[in-house]
This record gives C-alpha cells, sequence and structure tokens, in this order.
C-alpha cells in the first residue's frame, strides 16, 4: 500500500506496509506508478519518497520476487519516480536493502537518517538488478562503491554513505521534507531543465544530437521564461522570488 498527498507544492509517497518493513510486492510497484502520476497532477513542485516505519524499504517480497510479473511491475515503479520532471528526494529513515536501494537511487537526492543501512545482496541470493540501477549507482556513488555493494554485498551506514557521495545530507524525515519545501520555492523550468541534463548525461546522451538539441531548447526557453523577470524583479527589490514555472 502506499501514502499519497500534497502539501505546500511538495508531494509526499510513503510506502505504507511496515509489517513487511515496506517490502515491494507487485500491487505496491504498481502503485508506484499512479502515485508519481499523482503526485504530478496535483502540482507538486518537489517529492518526498518516504516509507512508514522503521524501514524505508526492506526490498523486494520474497513471495513474488522469482516471477516475471515482479520484475516487469518493479522496473516500471522505479522509472516512474526516476522520470518525474520535478526533484525527488529519498528520506531513508531505515534499511534501504535490495528493491529499497534501487528506489533510493531513483530519486535524485538521499536524505538518511542515523539508522539508514543501504544494501544490495542480490549475489547472495542469486539475483541481479538491471543494467540502469547499476549506471545509476556508479553515477551517484562511483565505482568503488559500487563494486563493494554489488561484489562483496557490502551494507553501507549512513555516515559512510554521506562520505561516499550515495547520500547527499544526512537528517530525518522532517529534514528531507525540509529540504524538498526549499526546492519547492525555486525555479521549476531550471529545475526541470538541470534534472534532464544531469540525467542525459550520465547517460552519455552528449553523444546524442537530439539529446543536445532537445536541452539547447531547454536552455533557450528558460532564458525566455517570466520566471526570468521576477528574478529579477526580486533581486532588485530585495525579495524572495515567487515563481509561476513559465
Amino acid at each position: 500500500m502506499i501514502s499519497v498527498s500534497t502539501h505546500d507544492d511538495v508531494g509526499l509517497i510513503e510506502l505504507n506496509r511496515p509489517e513487511r518493513r515496506n517490502a515491494l510486492d507487485i500491487a505496491t510497484c504498481r502503485q508506484l506508478v499512479d502515485a508519481a502520476a499523482e503526485v504530478r497532477a496535483a502540482g507538486a513542485r518537489a517529492v518526498v519518497v518516504a516509507g512508514n516505519g522503521s524501514a524505508f524499504c526492506s526490498g523486494a517480497d520474497f513471495g513474488e520476487v522469482y516471477t516475471d510479473e515482479f520484475l516487469d511491475a518493479l522496473y516500471t515503479g522505479l522509472h516512474a519516480v526516476a522520470d518525474l520532471p520535478m526533484p525527488t528526494v529519498a528520506a531513508v529513515t531505515g534499511p534501504a536493502i535490495g528493491g529499497g536501494l534501487q528506489l533510493a537511487l531513483a530519486c535524485d537526492l538521499r536524505v538518511a537518517a542515523p539508522e539508514a543501512v543501504f544494501g544490495l545482496p542480490t549475489a547472495r541470493l542469486g539475483l541481479a538488478v538491471d543494467p540502469w540501477t547499476i549506471e545509476r549507482l556508479v553515477q551517484i556513488a562511483g565505482g568503488g562503491t559500487a563494486r563493494s555493494l554489488l561484489l562483496a554485498c557490502a551494507t553501507v551506514d549512513a555516515a559512510t554513505a554521506h562520505a561516499r557521495g550515495l547520500a547527499d545530507t544526512l537528517g530525518d524525515r522532517d529534514a528531507a521534507l525540509a529540504l524538498a519545501r526549499d526546492i519547492a520555492t525555486m525555479a521549476p523550468l531550471t529545475l526541470a531543465y538541470n534534472k534532464r541534463a544531469v540525467n542525459a548525461f550520465g547517460r552519455g546522451g552528449h553523444t546524442d544530437p537530439a539529446v543536445v538539441d532537445g536541452l539547447a531548447a531547454d536552455f533557450r526557453g528558460c532564458w525566455a521564461a517570466e520566471d526570468i523577470a521576477e528574478g529579477r524583479a526580486a533581486r532588485t527589490e530585495k525579495r524572495v522570488p515567487v515563481f509561476r514555472g513559465r
């Protein structure tokens, strides 16, 4: 089960299976797709992904993990989160293991509480994650951390995750929500452009002419938007800008 809400331009997607430590089953993965669509329709400018209870997400529900249907539902759900146009923040307030780490990686930023633990023990289980997950892990945390998690099935605590870039900052759910609220005050078009560019270059998109042309158009769009005039006026008037995303 997933709970979804939006307040002050911040969407909250919360895994709500505390009795299963928020393990991902087929139904929950499919609900991720609906939840992503819901926060987008609500006009959220930033989104927090969290877990109810002592775990962020303990991984896949082993009652279903060995089926093709589960794999399809998992990756459809992960990409629904990763493809949201606004910044996303994972509030990792407990274990993020296997599919839980994948969900944290699908977010743009990760806030790790002291009790957070990251792991990807696929080799202990005879499972595997897709190349997108590995690429995303290497891009975010570096090759050394990726090798440690994938080849030694190591676990990484919050402090180590922060030191290695896997977690962007340390803090609890309130800290993640505060970060998202701050992001929600920023220029939406600029944030969306920045996110597309970072994701494209992480995938080597700078070599694809269509991607380069698209990003160039987005760049020009930011400079032609009404928000740039609002930013200029707010600076002159010494006030906080109110960006409209147009």
